[in-house]
Parts: C-alpha cells; structure tokens; sequence
C-alpha cells in the first residue's frame, strides 16, 4: 500500500510539471542523454534520482551501455525539476508507456539511488534487492558511489 501511495505522490507531483515530449538522440554516460525536442532543438538531461558511474569508474560504461539499450532512439515524454550545477536540466524520463527510466537502472544495478536529491524510498528498496541479487555494479562487492569517486579524484588532484 505504501508503495502505491509513494507511486501515487510522484505521478501526481510530477502531474503539475510540464510534460515535454522528445526521442533520445545521444547517450553521454548511464545518468546524462541527449533529446531532440518536438522543436527541433537539443537539450541535454540529467536524470533525476539516480547517480551512475562516472566514465573512468567502474562499470561506467556498463551504465552507459545500459541507459543506451533502454532509451536511445525512444520516443519519451519528461519532467524537468530543476537544475544541475553544470546547467543541464534535471529530469524524469518515461519510455515504453510508464517505464521511469531512473527506476529501471537503479533496478538493474547501475545506478545509486541519489538520496541526497531524492525522497522516492522506493528507489531504495529497488537498490537494495539489486544489491542483494549482486545485480551490475553490485557484483563488485567493493563498489565505490560516484559521489565518493569524485571526491577521491578531487583530493588526489590537489
């Protein structure tokens, strides 16, 4: 029942946004693609609630290539929620009907639920089965998040 009604919350929170329609033209990494607008403009979104491997990480292009496989070349409808602090658009992104795109890598077990931007516990709960089937990057039973890989690359680099 909780899971309904957290379902329930998102869909109609998100309900108030607009929805934009557009199809996936370029995949840069597991958590950023690249859609062509209905206008024929570009805009490059960064995927809401989720946080996968940076490129030089591990299972970075495990991530990328699975992101690749659901959404490029899809028709997808989504909902800007904000910005990132590189200026990108920060997105829900549906495809095939009612997949959430977020909820299917984080499923899948390449991507960390991104708590820090995120009250959807659902994505937890998907996280942590993903976690137990040792799905994707949770094969590595050292697995690093991609916050923790960054900030260890920072502090490397001064």
């Amino acid at each position: 029942m909780k899971k309904n009604i957290c379902i329930l919350f998102f869909l109609v929170s998100i309900s108030l946004i607009a929805q934009i329609k557009g199809k996936v033209i370029k995949v840069k990494d597991g958590d950023t693609i690249v859609v062509l607008l209905e206008n024929k403009t570009r805009e490059t979104l960064r995927l809401a609630e989720v946080d996968c491997p940076e490129s030089g990480q591990a299972f970075g292009n495990n991530a990328k290539q699975f992101t690749s496989d659901q959404g490029f070349g899809k028709n997808i409808v989504f909902y800007k929620i904000g910005k990132d602090r590189y200026r990108r658009s920060v997105a829900g992104v549906f495809y095939d009907g009612d997949k959430y795109l977020s909820r299917e890598i984080v499923k899948a077990g390449f991507g960390w639920w991104y708590f820090k931007a995120s009250k959807n516990t659902e994505l937890q709960k998907f996280q942590d089965e993903a976690k137990s089937k040792k799905l994707g990057l949770w094969s590595d039973k050292n697995a690093v998040s991609p916050w923790e890989f960054r900030k260890n690359k920072k502090s490397k680099v001064k």
